[in-house]
C-alpha cells in the first residue's frame, strides 16, 4: 500500500516499482510537452531549426544570427510548443514579405463592394 500523508488527508501515493523510470528521465519527458515561454522560443527555434531561412534558404553564422527571426506559422505568438512545430526561422527580409503579402493582396483587390 502507498504512503499516507497526514492524519486528516488520506492521500495515497503508489509504491515505487522497480521498473519505474528515474526522476530525471520522467522530468525530461514532461518538459517535452510544456509550452516554451515567449522569451525562450527564439533561441529554442534557432537550436531546433538551425541558422537557415526556411523560405529563401540563406544560411547564417553566429555573428549574423540577429538577422534571423522566428515566424509563428499559425500567427499566434502565444502558441509555442516545445517541439517547435509552430515556428519557422525566416530572415528579416522573408519575414517582412510573409507579413506584407496579405496587405498587398488587399490593396490590389481594391475596396470591398457592397
Amino acid at each position: 500500500m502507498g504512503r499516507v500523508f497526514g492524519s486528516r488527508h488520506k492521500t495515497r501515493w503508489p509504491e515505487k516499482k522497480s521498473e519505474d523510470k528515474p526522476v530525471e528521465e520522467i522530468l525530461k519527458e514532461l518538459r517535452k510537452h510544456i509550452p516554451v515561454s515567449a522569451g525562450d522560443y527564439r533561441e529554442r527555434s534557432l537550436k531546433i531549426h538551425g541558422l537557415i531561412c526556411a523560405k529563401c534558404g540563406r544560411e547564417f553564422e553566429q555573428k549574423d544570427k540577429h538577422l534571423l527571426t522566428v515566424h509563428h506559422k499559425d500567427g499566434n505568438h502565444m502558441n509555442n510548443p516545445a517541439n517547435g512545430s509552430n515556428w519557422e526561422n525566416l530572415c528579416v527580409y522573408c519575414h517582412d514579405d510573409e507579413h506584407s503579402r496579405g496587405l498587398l493582396g488587399d490593396y490590389l483587390r481594391g475596396p470591398k463592394k457592397g
